[in-house]
């Protein structure tokens, strides 16, 4: 233990040099690991799923662009066109509609200000409607 405190001690006390940031001993190299945080295997990716803002019209042949790749599942905030013009955002979406019907995938709206488009190879899923099981009445009597 007093050989630990010894070799602190002379760590602290010595003046750094630059040196000494990369003169490691064996113990030291095995205790640590080197991490790459480049994302280099983004490429690599064969699905992406890729947020994109709907600010006018315009905005809607970059969604399409990417979903004619092939690769893309797009996440369309829909609210600042909304706001802005109700008929430009009927339309857009409607472009958008048209392009995943011909590469044959899928849209669904989810919350208020969003919609998700995917291409051939996903599907959305859909909750059934739940509501009460009526029965009819004479159906059962005859």
């Amino acid at each position: 233990m007093k050989g630990a405190f010894l070799k602190l001690k002379e760590k602290i006390t010595k003046p750094f040099t630059k040196k000494d940031e990369f003169d490691l001993t064996a113990d030291d190299q095995e205790k640590y690991v080197e991490i790459d945080t480049q994302n280099e295997g983004l490429s690599d990716s064969k699905i992406i799923v890729r947020p994109f803002v709907l600010n006018d019209y315009d905005d809607s042949k970059i969604v399409i662009n990417a979903l004619r790749e092939g690769y893309t599942i797009a996440l369309v905030n829909i609210r600042p066109l909304k706001e802005q013009d109700l008929v430009e955002l009927k339309r857009a979406i409607n472009k958008i509609k048209k392009t995943t019907d011909a590469v044959e995938g899928d849209i669904a709206g989810f919350g208020d200000d969003w919609i998700v488009v995917t291409p051939s190879f996903a599907s959305i899923h859909r909750e059934s409607p739940v509501g009460p099981k009526t029965s009819n009445v004479d159906d059962e009597l005859h």
